[in-house]
């Protein structure tokens, strides 16, 4: 299994990787560009193995579907979430990597995800839910943080953003550098702003959609947040697939993949808001 020469030479950047086995190589390229997030996201996927044992031994249910389903859905996203902005980091020259503003985007990214990924366990191993819980001035006071470790992690990407567009290594192709900005502000925009909105509407009880647990009949934005999330893998994969394309071909590809993730966006914050219940949160004194 290799991959295709032209999709290596943009993927793979260090000359030494190039003829190792893809998952190697792809991993020590991760490495190389951002060591502590590319640990951080393993460790994440990691923690994946013992939880899927437990639920697969604890029986207990929380609205329906097992207390273990939250920390396995939060430490996979986390970790891809952790893993893709060590990948981006890498588009900077090696010396811009070491700045103090890079320095703060991985700090702020660790610290919050494992805020968020410690409480939801601790809450799930406990039988209780971290979100929407605001049963005890504890747990209304954890739900902001939540909120608010939430924000921060949506923040990191901006402000990566703004370190690529303006010191990106000259090497990189025009639309695969623009793709990564756009995706990376896009999940701040998409992403940080469903997510808000998503903290005051608690989504309808039961299993829904295998896997996700979505309900698409309405009330329910985590749609909504999966497709503005993840804005910070769609952009950059388009433009990585468009690089090699005229400038021209490439900026209509990007302007036409971006216009189709903003649009079912809107239709899934649509959707999500026909029928939401809005619930405000009251913190018992």
């Amino acid at each position: 299994m290799s991959l295709p020469s032209s999709l290596a030479t943009r993927v793979i950047t260090h000359p030494a990787l190039a003829g190792q086995n893809p998952l190697s190589a792809l991993l020590a390229e991760a490495l190389l560009r951002q060591r502590a997030l590319t640990i951080f996201a393993l460790l994440m996927w990691a923690a994946m193995l013992p939880t899927m044992l437990a639920w697969g031994l604890d029986d207990r249910l929380l609205r329906g579907v097992s207390v273990w389903i939250k920390p396995l859905k939060f430490m996979a996203s986390v970790g891809l979430f952790a893993l893709c902005t060590a990948w981006f980091i890498g588009l900077l020259p090696p010396e811009r990597r070491a700045h103090r503003s890079i320095r703060i985007v991985v700090g702020m990214l660790i610290g919050a995800g494992l805020f968020e990924i410690g409480y939801i366990t601790l809450q799930a191993a406990l039988g209780e839910g971290s979100h929407y819980n605001t049963s005890s001035a504890f747990h209304g006071i954890m739900y902001s943080l939540m909120g608010a470790g939430a924000m921060v992690l949506t923040a990191t990407q901006p402000l990566l953003a703004w370190q690529i567009a303006r010191h990106a290594r000259p090497e990189v192709p025009t639309v695969w550098r623009d793709a990564v900005v756009l995706g990376l502000v896009l999940t701040f925009l998409l992403g940080g702003g469903s997510g808000g909105l998503l903290g005051s509407v608690q989504p309808p009880s039961g299993a829904g959609l295998p896997l996700v647990g979505w309900h698409l009949s309405g009330g329910d934005l985590r749609p909504a947040h999966f497709i503005g999330i993840h804005a910070q893998q769609w952009l950059p994969l388009a433009g990585l697939l468009l690089a090699p394309l005229a400038p021209r071909h490439a900026r209509s590809g990007l302007i036409a993949v971006t216009v189709l993730v903003v649009g079912l966006w809107l239709w899934a914050m649509a959707k999500g808001l026909d029928g939401a219940v809005f619930i405000t949160p009251v913190i018992p004194r």
